[in-house]
């Protein structure tokens, strides 16, 4: 078989500058807001819903410039991605957080979650760590 004459392009190739600023205004504007970036593509959290693509690389330059927190387990093996994302809490976006301890069915706060996501690995961006390294809850 031959090689197939369409056009290469790269998923993050489709977004235009400035495309997703209104989004990250909205999750700046809401507690927990954040976009999370993963082998799936970028989504943004916002208020109580959520805009997902492909961009990942147009999100996360943009949502970083803009000071919002950015969590990004790309480089994550995948088998702690998916521990951290079916086990772990959920991130609080738009409402208040479960009480602690925190587990599969409730919602922690959006810092509890990135230093579950730095400590596997993830690249995390505009949330301190904490002195210590250790999870609050």
């Amino acid at each position: 078989m031959g090689r197939s004459t369409e056009p290469e392009t790269q998923k993050s190739g489709f977004a235009q500058t400035g495309e997703y600023d209104a989004y990250i205004a909205r999750a700046l504007a809401t507690e927990g807001g954040h976009p999370s970036i993963g082998r799936g593509g970028a989504t943004v959290h916002f208020e109580r819903g959520r805009l997902s693509g492909c961009a990942e690389n147009v999100v996360k330059a943009a949502a970083i410039a803009a000071g919002l927190p950015v969590i990004d387990s790309r480089t994550v093996p995948f088998d702690e991605v998916w521990a951290l994302a079916v086990r772990g809490p959920m991130i609080a976006v738009g409402e208040p957080p479960s009480s602690p301890p925190y587990h599969a069915l409730s919602y922690a706060p959006l810092a509890f979650v990135a230093e579950a996501y730095r400590a596997a690995g993830a690249e995390v961006f505009n949330m301190t760590q904490p002195a210590d390294g250790a999870q609050r809850e």
